[in-house]
Formats: C-alpha cells, sequence, structure tokens
C-alpha cells in the first residue's frame, strides 16, 4: 500500500486497494467462512445444554461459541454478497499467480500445524502447557522458515530463544488464564 498524499484521505488508499482484489478470490474466502462459521454454530447447538442442573441460559455450554458461528456466517454472507455484487460470477477464472501460489502454500502449511497440534499433541500425554509450547515455537520456526524475505528466513540461535520464549510464555499465560480466570480444566 502507497503512503497516503497530503491531501488525499486514508480511505481512498483502501478502497483502491479493495479495487485491485480479485471478487472471485473474496468469494471462495465467503464460502470458506461461511462453512466454517456453519460448522461451529452446528457444534455449539449440539452441545449438552445442561437443564438437568437448573443452568442459567445465559451461561449454557456453547452460548459464545454459537454467538462467533453466527457471526462468522453473516459476515461471510456479507463478504459474498459484496463479492457477487462486484462481479465475481461474471469474470472468467484467472490462473494463480505465484503469490497467489505460495500464499496457498502457507495457508495449507498452518492448517497443517494446527491439525498436528489438535489431533497430535493435546489430550496423549503431555501437559497442555507443554504441547503449546511445542506447536507456537515449531509454528513461528517453520512459518519463518518459509518467509519471502531471505533475511528472515534464516534461523539463527537468536531467532531459536525468540520463538522458544515466545512458545512458553504463550503455552503458559494461556494455562493460567483459562484454568484460574476461566476455571476451565484442560487437558
Amino acid at each position: 500500500m502507497t503512503a497516503p498524499q497530503p491531501n488525499q484521505p486514508v480511505d481512498a488508499d483502501i478502497h483502491a486497494e479493495e479495487k485491485n482484489m480479485p471478487p472471485r478470490s473474496d468469494l471462495k474466502d465467503a464460502a470458506g467462512w461461511m462453512l466454517l462459521g456453519g460448522a461451529v454454530l452446528i457444534g455449539s447447538l449440539r452441545m449438552d445444554r445442561l437443564e438437568s442442573q437448573h443452568i442459567n441460559p445465559y451461561t449454557v455450554p456453547g452460548l459464545l461459541t454459537g454467538l462467533l458461528g453466527l457471526a462468522m456466517l453473516l459476515l461471510g454472507g456479507l463478504l459474498g454478497l459484496r463479492s457477487w455484487r462486484r462481479g465475481a460470477l461474471s469474470q472468467p477464472l484467472a490462473p494463480p499467480t505465484a503469490l497467489q501460489r505460495e500464499e496457498r502454500r502457507r495457508i495449507w502449511v498452518v492448517v497443517a500445524l494446527c491439525l498436528v497440534y489438535a489431533v497430535g499433541l493435546v489430550g496423549h500425554g503431555l501437559p497442555f502447557w507443554l504441547a503449546s509450547a511445542i506447536y507456537v515455537t515449531g509454528a513461528i520456526l517453520l512459518l519463518q522458515r518459509l518467509s519471502a524475505d531471505p533475511m528472515q528466513r534464516e534461523l539463527t540461535p537468536r531467532a531459536w530463544r525468540k520463538a522458544l520464549v515466545i512458545g512458553v510464555l504463550a503455552a503458559v499465560v494461556t494455562q493460567l488464564v483459562f484454568q484460574e480466570l476461566f476455571l476451565v480444566r484442560l487437558p
């Protein structure tokens, strides 16, 4: 994004960048957000409401996640509508650029990292804080290694230390917040 001119409002730059964004890309993103929001909403509706324990309806499990799923569904729909109005279905499908292919690769790496964390690390004997520290540290190092900037790709001892400190701090803070503040027992 270019720096705004002295007399040019910042909004003009945002709108100019928005116009360069292919509308079909937004349509795919909208479909993804709507699918995720729908899955979250369905999952939250299927959770036990704990009526037998006379739980206050405003504190039932799944209420917040249901609202978040609904928000993702709604905002995904708005993104899809905007994309459709911009002509997403009338434009021919262009082959992906090298930058788009690289972005997709990074997204799939992040999805794979999340799956390894959720399926392989959490709940398999490791304490939650240790599994989380391994995940955060590994994700930082791997994504740094995949950086487009050659200077950032180099994993120096300083980069390792920084990733390890961030990973351990993030894991410990998450553990403490959930267990002590939200009173949620973590695996």
